[in-house]
């Protein structure tokens, strides 16, 4: 994934700590041409990818499932309203193997929520198949200006677990 956002150019990454993205999120920490740059709450990064846009940069907010839900006004108004390319990499939580029940009921609205928002989706379920679902992600994100969001399995990235 972090070579597909390489070779798109994109230039800010904006996450708020998540260990199913913590490779990609040292990654992009580890390159000095892209910006990483924490949140509080995800529905910052929306803000943060209009200004990157605004200011000729390409951008990707990493989130986890349940964070899509701070998000929505933000996604539904100024990302709809405003037209700019948004590039979501979501894991996806309350699926296989979930053990946190809080989890659950956010995993399952996602995609419907997301959809209903006009977000173009591509699912993520092979591993071998993430560089060029990201690298496909942020053409049609950047060329089409678009709003895409990639669902990155739970059973890609593994279930927590909890003792």
């Amino acid at each position: 994934m972090y070579r597909a956002l390489v070779e798109a150019r994109v230039r800010q990454v904006s996450y708020v700590p998540d260990a199913g993205h913590s490779a990609l999120i040292n990654q992009v920490r580890e390159d000095s041409s892209i910006h990483a740059v924490a949140l509080t709450s995800e529905e910052e990064g929306i803000g943060l990818s209009a200004g990157a846009w605004l200011g000729g940069q390409r951008s990707a907010l990493l989130m986890q499932s349940s964070g899509v839900g701070n998000c929505v006004n933000a996604i539904a108004s100024l990302a709809q309203a405003c037209g700019f390319p948004l590039l979501m990499l979501i894991t996806m939580r309350g699926e296989w193997g979930e053990a946190n029940p809080w989890q659950v009921p956010m995993g399952r609205l996602v995609p419907g929520m997301l959809h209903d928002m006009g977000i173009s989706l591509i699912r993520l379920d092979d591993g071998e198949a993430a560089f060029a679902t990201v690298a496909a992600a942020a053409d049609h994100a950047f060329l089409g200006q678009v709003r895409v969001a990639v669902l990155i399995s739970q059973r890609l990235i593994g279930a927590k677990v909890f003792k």
